[in-house]
């Protein structure tokens, strides 16, 4: 049985898809159901999907027959980007690219997370309201900076300053759904030039650098890294992945606890609970209120693939080939026959409890999943342990932040705010309490 289609115009779709994304494809989900077709600039026909069975389909499909869709966010990271490759390619790539965030390496860096965190909770100010999120970018920056690109001296503050703005306006450009072109005597695309070519220049210092002097940063492990057939990958495209990986895992980790901030302050009961259970030295409902963060609160809404050739059937339905399937995160998560009441805030839900493979995706699914998941779970967990074992959050009566969009990612359209009071008395994990990190 074919998908019912979107029947009104592409230019009231794209303007949908680009300004108001999230509340149309809730309302399209809630008339047409979990799947349907869109026909949207410029991917074209477009189906969506959300449920766990048609995403299954999806995400175990052959990447010769469902790869990336383009254009993507390597518009702005690179054509040397994951995000850029398909096939073989993205398969070595990728090889290379998910040891370093797994096991004894990765677990090796909670010491410089906690450090950032204390430098910049220090700064915080105490009995006043004030936005999460800028704090929360500040630390996640400054530990990719050092954990993955090894930086430090000038190249440290260097990046710190042009970054954020590169990353910022690098993602509201990527999702303009048109062809690099000037738009009357403005070209945007000029302006996104000049920044990757300064973000080019520093990066590259930093390389020979560690080719001369190897560090334990995952900077200096790729350089070590070898293809199946011996060669490295090339400096180009070295820094290519060094930018995926800040873009890719700076922000989305940042609003990601500027969320979890704007959950627990609007609800006590799970609030104190979690703070009672990391008092006594438990990790188990920590690992659960991160699960249900990103799972009521996705920072990425949507993830897709492009139709390569014939052979993908979704449900029945044979997708041609050049079109796109988009995989809804935000509406399968929010979907009450994958979890029972969704618009409930309930941490209990994981506790002890695996999510299901293809209902819970914040990372997305397949051979494309996040490489640096592992690494994301690792820093909330981190940051929000010490932000509770630290401080008090005041709780509040007042509505829940709407979700606004930065380009790429969905934050908490006031950022987070929260009140802080120091803990009377810091409290330690009991003795022998391990942290478990989960991807």
């Amino acid at each position: 049985m074919d998908p019912p289609v979107v029947r009104f115009p592409k230019v009231g779709q794209a303007a949908g898809m680009v300004l108001v994304r999230r509340r149309f494809l809730l309302s399209l989900r809630d008339r047409y159901g979990p799947t349907f077709v869109l026909e949207v600039p410029p991917f074209g026909k477009t189906l969506v999907i959300s449920d766990p069975t048609r995403l299954k389909q999806l995400f175990t499909a052959s990447p010769e027959i469902a790869g990336t869709p383009q254009p993507n966010l390597s518009r702005m990271l690179g054509s040397g980007s994951i995000f850029g490759l398909d096939g073989e390619p993205h398969r070595q790539r990728r090889k290379l690219l998910v040891p370093p965030f797994h096991g004894k390496r990765m677990q090796a860096y909670a010491g410089l997370i906690e450090e950032e965190f204390r430098k910049e909770a220090d700064t915080w100010p105490l009995g006043r309201e004030f936005a999460t999120l800028t704090p929360f970018m500040r630390i996640t920056l400054n530990v990719i900076l050092r954990a993955v690109f090894g930086a430090g001296g000038a190249e440290f503050e260097e990046l710190r300053e042009k970054l954020p703005l590169f990353v910022t306006y690098g993602s509201r450009m990527a999702v303009v759904p048109f062809k690099e072109r000037s738009i009357g005597p403005w070209n945007p695309w000029r302006k996104l030039r000049e920044h990757r070519a300064a973000y080019d220049a520093i990066v590259q210092r930093l390389i020979d650098r560690a080719r001369s002097e190897p560090g334990d940063d995952i900077l200096s492990m790729m350089l070590q890294s070898r293809y199946e057939d011996g060669a490295p990958m090339s400096d180009a495209h070295v820094r290519d992945e060094l930018l995926t990986l800040l873009a890719a895992g700076h922000e989305t980790t940042a609003t990601t606890l500027a969320w979890a901030v704007e959950r627990l302050t609007r609800h006590p009961a799970a609030l104190h609970a979690l703070v009672d259970d990391l008092d006594q030295g438990g990790t188990d409902l920590l690992a659960a209120t991160i699960l249900e963060i990103q799972r009521s609160r996705p920072v990425v809404l949507n993830t897709a693939r492009k139709v390569l050739a014939d052979g993908l059937t979704i449900d029945g339905f044979n997708v041609p080939k050049g079109w796109t399937v988009l995989a809804g995160i935000d509406l399968v998560q929010n979907d009450p026959e994958a979890f029972p009441h969704p618009e409930r805030f309930d941490p209990n839900r994981f506790v002890g409890v695996k999510p299901a493979t293809y209902a819970w995706i914040p990372f997305g699914g397949g051979t494309r999943r996040c490489v640096g998941a592992a690494f994301a779970n690792l820093e909330m967990t981190v940051v929000l342990r010490a932000l509770l074992r630290d401080f008090e959050l005041r709780t509040t009566y007042a509505p829940g932040e709407r979700w606004h969009s930065r380009g790429v990612a969905y934050a908490p359209h006031q950022g987070g705010r929260v009140v802080l009071h120091r803990r009377d008395k810091r409290q330690e994990p009991a003795e022998g309490a391990r942290m478990e990190v989960r991807a």
